[in-house]
């Protein structure tokens, strides 16, 4: 028999990663949020121009990648209220009207481009997405998936809003030009392949930020699973998964000698670290660990955004074979995040201790 709480979890997590994805299409096409003015364009006339001018065939699959994943997240979200034909309908309406939104706001960026072009690619990428989340929700590997998350991790809403928030860190953390754990963004100093960084370089703070980091997501992971002796696996996955990102999309994105500068040892000495310190933050029970975390929280806060040096995102772009504007937008994208999830962490800790105690 069907848990109807269970289904309901699942609905809102995908409502939470739906809404979390749509902020990720918001940025990366209004970034920097800078120098809006009128220009004296109309959006009817970009609606009636020219198809395909000046239009390449890699923005045409880039846009439609690009809103595959909300279309697959949205259409799975509204799978869960309505028949399948209705969640394809609504999915690829609400698409539309995103990258409308999107394209009519970048009218008074100068340093944008509507497009027709985009809206249609854009579009029909989300409307691929519906299709394809209606062909996976009545999968069994889909079921037994949505059954052992539901075996794995407690219920309630703060908690999908915690499994939303580690997709959210995992997606800032795949950008291979922060080191693994880092956020601060790798810069030209190694040109040759395996050439040794200055001795200088190496700072014990961006150890200790990667640890406090690594603690961060430990501990949210102390705050969702049911059993706690699950925490480290969790980790060790969710970093094996990263590390395997990382180095998909630094063969994709960086110049031949900089595939393992994501590698550093600030970052292999802040993981040891963290691995030792997460053992004593697991013999808390669940009544104690919002203080530590929320402590370990602040203090990574004031240390990336007051003490370590602030690089630029656009610092990093040396490092990439690609000249693609987009690439600036992924890097400032992960800048963003490095900042949000920590803030929606603090929140989502106020939030749980709200609630009535918990059992050990």
């Amino acid at each position: 028999m069907t848990d109807p709480n269970s289904h309901s979890s699942r609905a809102i997590l995908r409502r939470y990663l739906a809404a979390g994805y749509a902020f990720l299409i918001v940025y990366a096409s209004l970034s920097p949020f800078t120098n809006w003015q009128e220009q004296g364009l109309e959006f009817a006339a970009v609606l009636h121009s020219p198809l395909a001018q000046t239009y390449s065939w890699f923005d045409a699959v880039s846009n439609l990648v690009a809103y595959l994943p909300f279309g697959l997240l949205l259409g799975m979200a509204l799978r869960a209220h309505m028949g399948a034909m209705l969640s394809v309908l609504f999915a690829s309406i609400i698409g539309l009207l995103l990258s409308g939104s999107m394209e009519y706001l970048q009218l008074y960026l100068p340093n944008r481009t509507s497009s027709n072009m985009d809206l249609i690619t854009n579009g029909l990428g989300c409307l691929v997405g519906a299709l394809l989340a209606i062909s996976i929700v009545p999968r069994a590997w889909f079921s037994w998936l949505t059954h052992w998350h539901s075996q794995l991790f407690r219920r309630g809403h703060d908690v999908d809003f915690g499994l939303a928030l580690v997709f959210l860190w995992m997606f800032g953390q795949s950008n291979p030009s922060l080191p693994m754990l880092g956020n601060v963004f790798i810069t030209h100093l190694a040109q040759q392949p395996f050439a040794p960084l200055p001795l200088e370089t190496f700072s014990w703070l961006e150890s200790v930020a990667v640890a406090l980091n690594f603690l961060m997501l430990g501990g949210l992971f102390l705050t969702l699973l049911r059993e706690r002796r699950h925490a480290v696996a969790a980790l060790m996955t969710t970093l094996c998964s990263i590390a395997l990102i990382k180095f998909m999309t630094a063969a994709m994105l960086l110049k031949s000698w900089a595939l393992l500068l994501w590698l550093n040892s600030e970052a292999m000495l802040g993981i040891a670290m963290g691995v030792i310190l997460l053992f004593g933050l697991g013999t808390l029970s669940r009544r104690k660990l919002n203080l530590p975390v929320t402590a370990i929280t602040g203090l990574y806060l004031i240390l990336t955004n007051f003490i370590l040096d602030d690089v630029a995102p656009s610092a990093a772009m040396p490092l990439y074979q690609w000249r693609y504007g987009h690439l600036l937008n992924y890097n400032g994208l992960s800048d963003t995040i490095s900042l949000i999830f920590p803030l929606l962490l603090l929140f989502y800790l106020w939030r749980r201790a709200q609630r009535p105690t918990e059992s050990v």
